[in-house]
Protein backbone atom coordinates (compact mmCIF):
# COMPACT_ATOMS: atom_id res chain seq x y z
CA UNK A 1 0.00 0.00 0.00
CA UNK A 2 1.08 3.55 -0.80
CA UNK A 3 0.00 7.00 -0.06
CA UNK A 4 -2.44 8.26 -1.91
CA UNK A 5 -2.07 11.93 -3.97
CA UNK A 6 -4.72 14.10 -5.49
CA UNK A 7 -3.50 16.09 -8.24
CA UNK A 8 -5.22 19.39 -9.11
CA UNK A 9 -5.84 19.88 -12.85
CA UNK A 10 -3.34 22.59 -13.85
CA UNK A 11 -0.52 19.80 -12.46
CA UNK A 12 -2.17 16.99 -14.35
CA UNK A 13 0.22 17.36 -17.61
CA UNK A 14 2.91 16.57 -15.47
CA UNK A 15 1.51 13.03 -14.24
CA UNK A 16 0.24 11.95 -17.81
CA UNK A 17 -3.03 13.40 -17.05
CA UNK A 18 -3.64 11.36 -14.27
CA UNK A 19 -5.83 12.71 -10.87
CA UNK A 20 -4.47 10.99 -8.51
CA UNK A 21 -1.15 8.68 -7.88
CA UNK A 22 0.84 6.85 -5.37
CA UNK A 23 3.86 7.50 -3.39
CA UNK A 24 6.10 6.94 -0.52
CA UNK A 25 5.57 7.74 3.27
CA UNK A 26 7.69 9.91 4.68
CA UNK A 27 6.83 13.49 5.68
CA UNK A 28 5.19 15.63 3.23
CA UNK A 29 8.48 17.21 2.01
CA UNK A 30 9.73 13.53 0.98
CA UNK A 31 6.66 13.07 -0.37
CA UNK A 32 7.02 15.96 -2.86
CA UNK A 33 10.24 14.50 -3.75
CA UNK A 34 9.81 11.08 -4.37
CA UNK A 35 6.78 12.22 -6.85
CA UNK A 36 9.75 14.69 -8.81
CA UNK A 37 11.65 11.30 -9.32
CA UNK A 38 8.01 10.20 -11.14
CA UNK A 39 7.35 13.62 -12.26
CA UNK A 40 9.92 15.78 -13.38
CA UNK A 41 8.97 19.36 -12.59
CA UNK A 42 5.84 18.69 -9.87
CA UNK A 43 7.97 19.51 -6.89
CA UNK A 44 9.19 23.22 -7.97
CA UNK A 45 5.63 24.07 -8.64
CA UNK A 46 4.19 22.74 -5.24
CA UNK A 47 7.10 23.35 -3.31
CA UNK A 48 10.51 25.76 -3.28
CA UNK A 49 14.02 24.95 -0.89
CA UNK A 50 12.31 22.40 1.44
CA UNK A 51 8.72 24.52 1.88
CA UNK A 52 5.35 24.10 0.68
CA UNK A 53 5.30 27.25 -1.45
CA UNK A 54 2.50 30.09 0.35
CA UNK A 55 -0.07 29.65 -2.67
CA UNK A 56 -0.46 25.89 -2.22
CA UNK A 57 -2.28 24.15 0.48
CA UNK A 58 -1.54 20.58 1.45
CA UNK A 59 -3.92 18.08 3.41
CA UNK A 60 -3.38 14.66 5.35
CA UNK A 61 -6.47 13.36 5.73
CA UNK A 62 -8.35 16.38 5.04
CA UNK A 63 -6.31 18.11 7.84
CA UNK A 64 -4.33 20.84 6.80
CA UNK A 65 -0.61 20.66 7.12
CA UNK A 66 -0.29 24.36 8.43
CA UNK A 67 -1.90 23.36 11.58
CA UNK A 68 0.27 19.85 12.03
CA UNK A 69 3.56 19.85 11.50
CA UNK A 70 3.51 21.56 7.99
CA UNK A 71 6.28 19.99 5.73
CA UNK A 72 7.60 17.50 8.13
CA UNK A 73 3.91 16.01 8.74
CA UNK A 74 4.12 12.71 8.62
CA UNK A 75 2.66 10.37 6.08
CA UNK A 76 1.94 6.79 6.09
CA UNK A 77 0.43 3.70 4.16
CA UNK A 78 -2.77 3.82 3.49
CA UNK A 79 -3.14 7.99 3.93
CA UNK A 80 -5.12 10.73 1.33
CA UNK A 81 -2.87 13.61 0.29
CA UNK A 82 -4.56 16.47 -1.22
CA UNK A 83 -2.74 19.15 -3.21
CA UNK A 84 -4.91 22.10 -3.59
CA UNK A 85 -3.40 25.75 -5.04
CA UNK A 86 -4.47 28.42 -3.45
CA UNK A 87 -7.81 30.54 -5.16
CA UNK A 88 -7.02 34.31 -5.46
CA UNK A 89 -10.41 36.79 -5.67
CA UNK A 90 -11.78 39.58 -5.11
CA UNK A 91 -13.94 42.37 -6.99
Amino acid sequence: MAVKVRIPTPLQRLTQGKEEVEGKAGTVIELINDLETKYPGIAERISEGGKVRRFVNIYVNEEDIRFLQAEQTPVKDGDEVSIVPAIAGGK
